[in-house]
């Protein structure tokens, strides 16, 4: 992974498979000459010398097809990258590249209006071990005068001539996110979320192919914002055939005041290449965040959240049984949900007032954290810090403190208001409620939720409201820092009314999030897989709740739930008092399960092997490729018993592996011919773990020994 210059005016950067090669024309102007397979420093100067062999082919009408920044000169017809209002009244800039500087790890390429007294600065970086790309845009104010940016993206991509198709992650409260494919307009296809946070009709994810492309096979190229506010991505045919995106903060009522000096810097977009379909992307993308973005790769513990177990109805004496409960059954984490605190005995009250209800909890949080911790287990909190509600004591001291449209009645939603955290004092209250909890009770996991989103960006006597599209995130960003600085072995889950903070940015500060709310096992299949496109299975939440489900009132079998609750990290989130001396036996042993496979689970390598309206099928290998699991999901409705061969795709085909039950597999006939499974009726499940015995780098030790110690 290195940056380089193979010819004075050119820069190749290396990330392991992948190669990005940007050069200097004789106009100045930044130019990409390649993105996509590996090629070498000789490669990228004999394309510099090629202005006719360039990545996206141009024309002498459309000179700007390639260029890195897209900006309104009055010849580049594309979407700009970056709009800014000047104190003239000009809203035209006249951008010259005036200095580069490089390292092995980042490329930084400034661009200057001379006149305007505006800069951008194009940053590119490569990451240690990862074959990710990382480009973001810092923009400053060189003049006296005020500057306006009006628009804000991140990069501009020019994206190959071939492609047809785009895939991308959408859907709805609890449908999100769903895997989805479409054919890209003539015209121009565009995603958006506003609301201040990543959403849930969409992800801040993209990828595109020519339309061929499968999960095995095919060249696919993928895009990631690390941005967990209001953004926007559009991808546009340009008059010549060319294909020209953006990426970055969503324009809708954005308007960022920069005064003389002032910077601001543009969330990082992140980009992928994969010659091996959309299996070889994601597996980039999951080796990324374990890599550089999760600050950590340790096994996420099996939670138990009491919030469908009790709702509102909560109390120490309920809380404690719960607790027993769920340290009998494996449990190593116990989560208090929502409704500990003053005046939350329904959705309507107490947000803001973070004290325990004395009338629940009279001796306080912290012997029931005491004795959480007497079991064997963790103690969690869920909180939602960034809002209150209209009759909490904080907003009758504090009016001022939320969001609101100066001479409008507020607008709840969810009977809710959202703290204004653009605000220093209201950014330190928050941290100091924080703190104060986390110094008081001896909480080990936090699950921060963000039920509603931002719908008035007002903020009276302030002369540029509209930069809390971004103050807000970063005051977030700082807030979350700050707490692991002072609490690190507190960890973080990200809620935001289900999956509405899935993206790179929140990862980045967060140890993993919730997928959902959507938590029927037969949808959440669906919710998975989508997911595993984007994200890693180490960063995502899964529950197994209630049967019927809340949702839909479906119903399926505790086997059945928690084999697709174990794709991910793990969590029970149902009554457990309710459970037969069955259930509660096989949750048991289940448990006890997955805890021996999860480091495979949650950091091996995932191949998704089958999904379809009959089957889903999805397999994990271990980093060391010692051990593979394998979940398969029946869910047609079948006459009888159905014997099913899932070809697996075992990395050692020269291996064997023995399963459970001591059967010996070669590992090209698995991959050839498959591993049989055993599906019956509707909505049933398998999981399958195979031990290698012997490879093709040798024994060990003994086969026999090895597949003794399996059984």
């Amino acid at each position: 992974m290195t940056i380089s210059s193979p010819t004075p005016d050119s820069w190749h950067i290396a990330a392991g498979r992948t190669s990005y090669a940007v050069a200097l024309d004789d106009d100045g102007r930044l130019r990409l000459l390649h993105w996509g397979r590996s090629i070498s420093d000789a490669d990228v100067a004999r394309l510099a010398a090629r202005p006719d062999d360039l990545f996206v082919l141009e024309s002498t009408y459309n000179p700007r097809v390639t260029d890195e920044l897209s900006f309104p000169d009055g010849v580049d017809q594309r979407i700009p990258t970056v709009r800014a209002e000047f104190a003239s009244g000009s809203r035209g800039l006249r951008l010259a590249v005036s200095d580069t500087s490089w390292d092995d790890t980042t490329l930084r390429i400034a661009l200057v209006d001379s006149v305007q007294g505006f800069e951008v600065v194009l940053w590119y970086r490569v990451q240690e071990r990862s074959e990710v790309i990382e480009r973001w845009a810092e923009l400053s104010n060189l003049s006296a005068a005020p500057v306006a940016v009006v628009t804000a993206h991140s990069c501009a991509l020019a994206l190959p001539r071939r492609v047809r198709r785009v895939s991308y992650l959408a859907g709805r409260w609890a449908a999100d996110p769903r895997w989805t494919q479409s054919e890209l307009p003539e015209g121009r296809f565009e995603l958006a979320e506003s609301g201040g946070y990543a959403g849930h009709r969409a992800k801040p994810w993209f990828a595109v192919d020519d339309g061929n492309a499968t999960e095995d096979d095919g060249e696919v190229w993928s895009a990631s914002l690390a941005w967990s506010g209001s953004w926007r991505l559009a991808i546009e045919r340009t008059v010549h055939e060319g294909w020209h995106a953006v990426m970055g903060i969503a324009e809708a009522d954005f308007r960022y005041l920069l005064d003389a000096g002032e910077r601001l810097t543009l969330p990082a977009v992140a980009l992928v290449h994969s010659r091996e379909g959309f299996g070889g992307m994601s597996r980039r993308w999951h080796d990324h965040q374990r890599e550089a973005v999760l600050r950590d790769t340790l096994p996420r513990p099996v939670l138990f959240n009491s919030w469908e177990a009790t709702m509102f109805d909560i109390d120490e004496g309920g809380q404690l049984d719960l607790a027993a409960r769920a340290a009998e059954i494996g449990c190593e984490l116990f989560v208090v949900d929502d409704g500990w605190f003053r005046g939350r005995d329904d959705e309507t009250g107490g947000l803001g007032d973070w004290e325990p209800d004395p009338a629940k909890f009279p001796r306080g949080l912290r012997p029931l954290a005491d004795e959480v911790r007497s079991l064997g287990m963790d103690f969690g909190l869920w909180i939602e810090p960034e809002m209150v509600s209209p009759g909490s004591e904080i907003m009758r001291e504090h009016p001022d403190w939320v969001y609101a449209f100066p001479g409008l009645d507020r607008v709840t939603m969810r009977h809710q208001l959202v703290l204004n955290l653009a605000r220093a004092d209201v950014r330190e209250h928050v941290w100091q409620t924080i703190d104060r909890l986390l110094r008081e009770v001896p909480i080990s996991y936090l699950k921060w939720d963000f039920n509603r989103p931002i719908t008035q960006a007002g903020w009276a006597g302030h002369p540029n409201a509209q930069r809390i599209w971004i103050d807000h995130v970063r005051a977030l960003y700082a807030i979350l820092d700050r707490l692991r600085a002072e609490h690190p072995a507190v960890r973080i889950e990200a809620c935001a009314g289900g999956g509405g903070r899935t993206d790179l940015g929140m990862l980045a500060h967060v140890d993993q999030v919730w997928t959902s709310d959507d938590t029927d096992p037969y949808d959440r299949l669906a919710l998975q897989h989508g997911f595993t496109y984007a994200f890693a299975p180490n960063a995502m939440s899964s529950w197994v709740t209630a049967s019927p489900s809340l949702l839909n009132n479906r119903q399926s079998s505790v086997t059945y739930r928690f084999h697709v609750a174990m794709c991910g990290v793990l969590g029970i989130g149902d009554d457990i008092r309710a459970w037969t001396a069955e259930e509660t036996a096989v949750a048991t042993k289940l448990i006890r399960w997955y805890k021996a496979n999860r480091e495979t689970i949650q950091n091996g390598t995932v191949s998704r092997l089958a999904y379809s309206p009959e089957l889903t099928a999805v397999q994990y290998e271990s980093a060391d490729r010692e051990s593979i699991v394998v979940f398969a999901f029946g869910h047609a409705r079948r006459f009888a018993t159905r014997r099913e061969k899932i070809r697996l795709k075992v990395s050692d085909d020269a291996g064997l592996y023995v399963d459970e039950h001591g059967r010996l597999f070669g590992g090209s006939e698995l991959n050839a011919v498959g591993l049989g499974v055993e599906l019956s009726g509707d909505l049933d499940s398998t999981a399958s773990l195979l031990r290698r015995v012997s490879g093709s780098g040798g024994d060990r030790h003994s086969c026999a020994d090895q597949i003794e110690s399996a059984r």
